[in-house]
């Protein structure tokens, strides 16, 4: 536990130092939920919608600071760190690499929960927005997609050989996922032949998670997006850790 925040505090110092994750995961999402807001107000999402456009975009907005710390800054840190030769010397302390990653994925999921309170407060004081479904379930289903999308992070920056084939890995998957899954164009107006593309996509079913948990609809009619949710991070999860490359 001694070395668990030891090492925590000196990553988050390190965070802080750059502007990337407060420029995509604090800022971004705000904007973003600014610009809706102002755009389209309380008016439905589209033809014969019961929420408004706002409504059906919360939980998708809530997802672009886990898909920017998870997908995007979570391996090229790690990878980073393996090409600057600091995992190496790590190999010959303690440290283990489980550890090394529970202090990132702490450190990202930090930025997404604080983005997640600054959206909420941007769209409740601007547009008086309120959550229809409930807020405990709501955080868990944030919690679920929060540790599936940070697995696919910890895949990458765990078995990239260096920090070009993180970089290129994590941007093939980061822009698809942001601009096609619904976090930024929603799901429901997007063409069926571009739907069937976006259910390919990940955070595609960690959107229609959080839609129906923010809108108050039945969990159970998102059974499937749920296991899916789960069986990506327990894969790439234990992937990640069982072929950790040091250097």
């Amino acid at each position: 536990m001694k070395a668990f925040k030891a090492l925590l505090k000196t990553e988050i110092k390190l965070s802080l130092r750059g502007m990337d994750m407060f420029i995509f995961a604090i800022c971004m999402p705000v904007v973003i939920v600014i610009i809706l807001g102002a755009v389209f107000g309380n008016r439905p999402a589209f033809d014969g919608a019961e929420y408004s456009f706002l409504a059906q975009s919360f939980g998708a907005v809530s997802t672009i600071a886990i898909c920017a710390g998870g997908v995007m800054g979570l391996p090229l840190v790690v990878s980073d760190y393996r090409s600057r030769k600091i995992l190496k010397r790590f190999k010959v302390t303690p440290i283990s690499p489980s550890l090394i990653l529970a202090v990132q994925v702490v450190i990202f999921a930090l930025y997404s929960f604080a983005s997640l309170i600054l959206v909420y407060m941007a769209a409740a004081i601007f547009f008086g927005y309120q959550l229809y479904g409930s807020w405990l379930q709501f955080l868990g289903a944030y919690l679920l997609v929060m540790l599936s999308m940070f697995s696919i992070g910890l895949l990458v920056g765990g078995i990239a050989p260096n920090m070009k084939i993180a970089s290129v890995a994590a941007s093939l998957l980061y822009f698809p996922m942001l601009i096609f899954s619904g976090a930024t164009l929603p799901y429901e107006v997007m063409p069926v032949a571009l739907q069937k593309f976006a259910d390919i996509l990940p955070l595609t079913q960690g959107i229609k998670i959080l839609k129906a948990a923010s809108l108050g609809l039945p969990i159970g009619s998102v059974f499937i997006p749920v296991m899916v949710m789960i069986v990506i991070a327990v894969v790439c999860t234990t992937i990640s850790l069982r072929f950790f490359k040091w250097e």
